[in-house]
């Protein structure tokens, strides 16, 4: 984390000084206030920060996957959500943060959450289906599959009554989704070829998730779905074991692809969301009031993300371009052949939305939802 911060306005040394000192929190906080600070400051941080947990009723350890400063290119907002809470709870909940991974990832952070080993962390909604199934149905493609669309579904009431209740009953709560933009079809340097229909993928090693429904989306559009470890990933890039992979290009961004990839074509099959999760005895043994502003300061961010994004998207663009990636929005018919190879609309997914929504009709409801414009916007890729 230290040469992604603050090699610009300290050497490696110095930055373990400070934290050993002051606390990594207090030095992140810092440094992502004032680009050139001293050790007051952050000295001065630091004691704003002890004087904030010392008056707080409770405390909500809050991890995450990025490191300070991430939000200019990966819309992930852990700063603002930190604030936010803090400010909304009147100071009742004082929230220590814990970024860049330091306290695990993916599944382990889930994981970490529902035995409130820490109250809450943000991971993506892959890792969280495994701890909740039915949020698994974002997976499927090509129905909610944009970012209006997505946002559409988890903020309309059917989603909230019949999504986020089972997710109550595996012990946690969904404070709020992190829209970044949609998956993609990302080829490695040296493959040669524009994915620009799923002709182009036949025969492709591709990387995948764990989940299944991505695995099974990937077969029937004509590849070889290759499972990597999310940390190998780019060794594989890298040395041809798999021949590309399929996050938004911020996550590609954010996780170091710059340089490895040939090309990015945006396909549009399914939107990489991130979620912060809570555990819902922790936040439900909170005042009232507390519980009131923990909610509010969710909803607070998640406006923030969606305003971010676009921003975030045209900084993550402009640097892997420099780095030589080339990008491709596939026209009208050539999205349509996507989605006649593997849509929502096919057969192979009956089974599946029928268990994960209860019913082909529930899932119907779900559909209605997405394709209704609900509170808020948000930008989505052009192309």
């Amino acid at each position: 984390m230290t040469n992604k911060i603050f090699n610009a306005t300290m050497d490696r040394r110095r930055f373990f000084q400070l934290t050993t000192t002051y606390g990594l929190t207090a030095v992140a906080l810092t440094g992502a206030s004032l680009p050139f600070f001293t050790e007051q400051a952050v000295a001065q941080t630091a004691m704003e920060e002890k004087e904030r947990q010392a008056a707080a009723k409770s405390t909500m350890n809050l991890a995450t996957e990025y490191v300070i400063g991430a939000t200019r290119y990966y819309p992930i907002m852990q700063l603002n959500f930190k604030e936010n809470i803090q400010n909304l709870t009147n100071g009742e909940v004082y929230v220590k943060l814990s970024p860049g991974g330091v306290l695990g990832k993916g599944g382990d952070l889930a994981s970490k959450v529902q035995s409130n080993t820490i109250q809450a962390a943000q991971h993506s909604v892959s890792n969280f289906a495994p701890f909740a199934p039915a949020i698994d149905l974002i997976n499927v493609p090509y129905w909610a599959n944009t970012n209006q669309k997505f946002t559409n579904l988890v903020t309309s009431a059917v989603w909230q009554k019949e999504v986020h209740s089972r997710v109550n009953e595996r012990g946690f709560e969904v404070l709020l989704y992190l829209v970044l933009d949609p998956r993609t079809a990302a080829a490695r340097n040296g493959f040669g070829k524009i994915l620009k229909t799923p002709e182009d993928m036949k025969g492709m090693k591709f990387r995948v998730p764990g989940s299944k429904i991505l695995q099974q989306f990937y077969r029937m559009v004509g590849a070889n779905p290759t499972p990597v470890a999310w940390g190998e990933t780019p060794t594989a890039i890298k040395e041809g074991v798999a021949d590309g992979l399929d996050p938004s290009l911020v996550a590609l961004y954010a996780a170091g692809f710059s340089g490895l990839l040939e090309s990015v074509s945006f396909i549009k099959s399914v939107e990489d969301a991130q979620v912060y999760s809570c555990n819902l005895a922790w936040l439900q043994g909170l005042s009232a009031d507390a519980q009131a502003g923990v909610r509010r300061a969710a909803d607070i961010t998640f406006q923030q993300n969606l305003a971010q994004v676009p921003a975030s998207r045209a900084f993550a663009m402009a640097e892997m371009a420099k780095a030589g990636t080339k990008y491709y929005a596939p026209n009208e018919d050539e999205l349509n052949q996507w989605k006649e190879a593997s849509g929502a609309q096919r057969a192979e997914w009956d089974e599946l939305k029928q268990s994960l929504a209860g019913s082909l009709a529930k899932f119907g409801e779900f559909q209605e939802a997405a394709e209704t414009q609900g509170r808020y916007y948000v930008d989505d890729v052009k192309g």
